[in-house]
C-alpha cells in the first residue's frame, strides 16, 4: 500500500507581495525552499490562516535570504500582504519508507527568517 503523507511544511510565513499579472505560482525565498526540501515547480498546498482560503499551486525560487513569499497570478486574489500562511508539500510513500519517516517542519519569524528546522513533531 502507498500513502500520501506530509513531506514538508513551512509554518506561519507572511505574504510579502502579490502579482496578479504573472503566469502563476508562489515565489518563495530559495533558502526556505531548500530547508523544506522543495524543488522549483513542485506542487504545494497553501493554507491562509487569516481568511481560511486553501489552494494548490507550485513554488518558484525568489532570491535566497530575501524573505519573499509572493502570491502570483490567480493565487494573488486569495491573500493579502501580511497574511499568515502555511505552505505544505505532500508525497506518496510505500509502507516501508514510513517506518522511520518524519516530515520536515520549517518555522519562520514575522520577517520570514528561519527560526528552526526539525523533523517530525
Amino acid at each position: 500500500m502507498q500513502r500520501f503523507m506530509l513531506k514538508s511544511k513551512i509554518h506561519r510565513a507572511r505574504i510579502t507581495g502579490k502579482e496578479l499579472h504573472y503566469e502563476g505560482s508562489l515565489s518563495l525565498d530559495a533558502s526556505i525552499m531548500a530547508s523544506a526540501n522543495l524543488l522549483p515547480f513542485e506542487k504545494i498546498e497553501v493554507y491562509n490562516v487569516n481568511n481560511g482560503q486553501r489552494f494548490s499551486t507550485y513554488v518558484i525560487p525568489a532570491p535566497a535570504g530575501s524573505g519573499e513569499v509572493q502570491l502570483n497570478g490567480a493565487a494573488s486574489r486569495l491573500g493579502e500582504i501580511g497574511d499568515i500562511i502555511i505552505i505544505a508539500s505532500y508525497a506518496l510513500f510505500d509502507e516501508k519508507e514510513l517506518v522511520n519517516f518524519k516530515p520536515i517542519l520549517v518555522y519562520v519569524n514575522e520577517e520570514n527568517r528561519i527560526l528552526e528546522v526539525k523533523r517530525g513533531y
